[in-house]
């Protein structure tokens, strides 16, 4: 594969690590909600509602909360009307990054998404004005436990998949959107639900940063990620595996 992203690693390890449940349950319970809203209640009729769900669990989110928020959106209680936005722009030393946000009020998250990158040395640019470095795929993640990397490798190409990536950490399978569901659908049937999945981001155009840069850029992500309205954040920062160790242990 044309190589997993090793940010959206550091990232995962850092959301296991860091302690602000209720925030996160609280932009899971969100996307829960929208999907719900949107497509009803049946996570098995409804792939968005399957997925948000599949990513809250992975999460730990209380089984309680979960349903609070999909029957909040198919049942009528609560009035919140949310907009999926996205926004794109240059981090420090010209790292592109996207922000994926859900709000209820598009003009209140534009000002707060452009001031963070201001105050980080960055610029919130126009639609499109990154995106053509980045591909839109599916992406299912299995522990490396759960199987060999050759027999990983053979079911997910069954499956539909375009590339496998198996490393210590890891099976990182990925496919085109459209084949999303079905190559989920079949690795899950075999080894049970994934670590993670979902619809990523992925660089086709990678940025290399010094440590300086990094930990500007992981910083920058930091900030973007605790502001409410922001559910996913993606940058072209390539960075290597002894800067990323080291910023880890800060």
């Amino acid at each position: 594969m044309a190589g997993h992203s090793k940010w959206a690693n550091i990232q995962h390890r850092k959301g296991a690590q860091d302690k602000k449940r209720a925030k996160l349950f609280s932009k899971l319970g969100r996307e829960i909600y929208v999907a719900a809203k949107m497509g009803g209640g049946d996570p098995d009729m409804n792939p968005r509602l399957r997925l948000a769900v599949a990513t809250a669990r992975s999460q730990s989110m209380p089984k309680d909360g979960i349903e609070k928020n999909i029957q909040k959106g198919i049942g009528g209680t609560g009035g919140e009307d949310y907009e999926e936005i996205r926004y794109e722009g240059y981090g420090p030393n010209g790292v592109a990054i996207i922000v994926e946000c859900l709000s209820d009020n598009r003009n209140r998250t534009a000002s707060e998404v452009r001031s963070i990158f201001a105050k980080a040395g960055g610029n919130m640019g126009e639609t499109g004005s990154v995106n053509f470095m980045f591909d839109r795929i599916g992406e299912v993640v299995y522990l490396s436990d759960k199987a060999s990397a050759e027999d990983m490798f053979e079911a997910a190409l069954e499956a539909g998949a375009d590339n496998v990536e198996s490393t210590a950490e890891g099976h990182f399978i990925t496919c085109s959107v459209e084949d999303f569901g079905a190559v989920r659908d079949a690795l899950e049937a075999k080894y049970g639900e994934p670590e993670r999945q979902g619809l990523i981001w992925q660089p086709n155009v990678n940025t290399p940063v010094d440590e300086e840069t990094a930990r500007a850029i992981m910083n920058l992500v930091d900030t973007l990620e605790d502001n409410d309205d922001v559910q996913n954040v993606t940058t072209n920062a390539d960075i290597t595996d002894e800067i990323m160790e080291k910023l880890m242990d800060e």
